[in-house]
């Protein structure tokens, strides 16, 4: 055989590549496979069955049943012919009286005679292989070993198809879990990096409250005072930030009981609110059993927003908690700018912003309710708007038991 070959044509090029793709030439034997070729040698009841790959010039058998052969010259294969000529099955009654294959080496030498086979065709159209039986004499192949053929082919297509989604399946959880990590160690640093001047302002504020002259003024004490506490929230904050970023379960896992009111006082601490903003908190106190790191993000970003874009002379922020066996309902209501009603889905989209500035005259940057969604769907949880543009927005959230 002349192994020179011209260049291949287009669509050759391309089954080629999708053969590689699954990584089949010289996989190794497998029981599977060889079990699928035995079935196949004693349905069709000849002596050689073969489950074979064909790549530009090999023919490589990844099951041989009766022979001891492993590959054969791509040139020399009945089964180049069948991926070639047909999707649906090529049978050579006697290859003696094919001119196709008289004058073969596979028939004047080895003695083959007799030759039927099934193109593996992937689910791209693309025919990698075949499902083949041989014999040295001729047959009457029956209509029911032709189905049986058929079939058992189709069972190695689904094997392979199979393994290559699993394959898939493997690398993309794995780039996953890479990624998840990469982010769980930049949360961990920017926690560090947020923690370490948060620490510096709170022993500077501790020293300042010793000093003689600040003592001795109740406005400047007040506001050291006010410093401290301010700053220990945040510290506190932050630590369950890292604690988080080391153990994503927590979220899920860690509850505790609370009361509400008390955690969105520590909330607004944390927050700038001008003298013209007032906020209403829940009648009564209301006790809850839910993540206290989940709940303080979404309260951060929902007031956040609700202080920033208020254009009203007097602000006004309302917030309602009610509950039912299922779900605690905590409801954010605003007299601010609102929204457009277009847009009531795509503000929950990460990077989208309304090109509206804040009160204090900043650009948002489209993060801040696309991790609120993001955190109330692994909550199994939800977030819903209402709005009318110019006069404020009601958020709603539902939170899972």
């Amino acid at each position: 055989m002349n192994e020179a070959r011209g260049p291949l044509p287009g669509n050759e090029i391309e089954r080629v590549a999708a053969l590689r793709s699954y990584q089949l030439m010289d996989s190794g034997e497998e029981k599977d496979f060889d079990a699928i070729a035995a079935i196949a040698s004693a349905v069709c009841q000849t002596p050689i069955s073969l489950i074979t790959f064909i790549d530009e010039k090999r023919q490589w058998f990844k099951s041989h049943i009766g022979t001891s052969l492993t590959e054969n010259f791509r040139d020399l294969s009945f089964c180049t012919h069948t991926i070639a000529e047909t999707t649906d099955m090529m049978i050579v009654p006697d290859a003696n009286a094919d001119p196709r294959f008289a004058g073969n080496p596979v028939v004047t030498e080895a003695k083959v005679t007799f030759y039927a086979g099934v193109p593996l065709i992937n689910e791209d159209g693309f025919a990698l292989g075949t499902l083949c039986v041989l014999d040295q004499k001729p047959h009457d192949f029956s209509d029911d070993q032709i189905n049986a053929l058929k079939a058992l082919a189709k069972q190695v297509v689904d094997k392979i198809e199979l393994r290559q989604k699993v394959s898939l399946l493997e690398r993309t959880n794995q780039e996953l879990i890479n990624a998840n990590v990469l982010i769980q160690k930049f949360a961990s640093m920017a926690a560090h990096d947020i923690k370490n001047p948060l620490s510096s302002i709170k022993l500077t504020s501790q020293a300042l409250r010793m000093r003689q002259e600040i003592r001795q003024s109740d406005g400047c004490l007040r506001l050291v005072d006010m410093n401290i506490t301010a700053t220990e929230n945040m510290l506190e904050l932050v630590n369950e930030m890292m604690a988080y970023s080391k153990n994503p379960s927590l979220l899920l896992a860690k509850k505790q009981e609370f009361e509400l009111n008390a955690l969105i006082a520590k909330v607004i601490s944390l927050l700038v609110v001008p003298d013209s903003i007032r906020i209403i908190l829940p009648e009564k106190k209301h006790w809850l059993y839910y993540s206290i790191i989940a709940l303080d993000q979404i309260l951060i970003n929902l007031l956040s927003n609700a202080i920033r874009y208020n254009d009203k002379t007097e602000g006004l922020i309302v917030i309602r908690f009610g509950e039912d066996a299922d779900h605690y309902l905590l409801e954010i209501e605003d007299n601010g700018m609102g929204i457009p009603e277009q847009y009531f889905e795509k503000i929950f989209v990460s990077n989208f912003t309304l090109d509206q500035k804040d009160r204090f005259n900043n650009q948002g940057n489209g993060i801040g309710l696309s991790t609120v969604k993001d955190l109330l769907y692994l909550l199994n949880s939800s977030i819903s708007v209402n709005s009318a543009e110019g006069e404020g927005s009601i958020f709603v959230v539902k939170l899972s038991r």
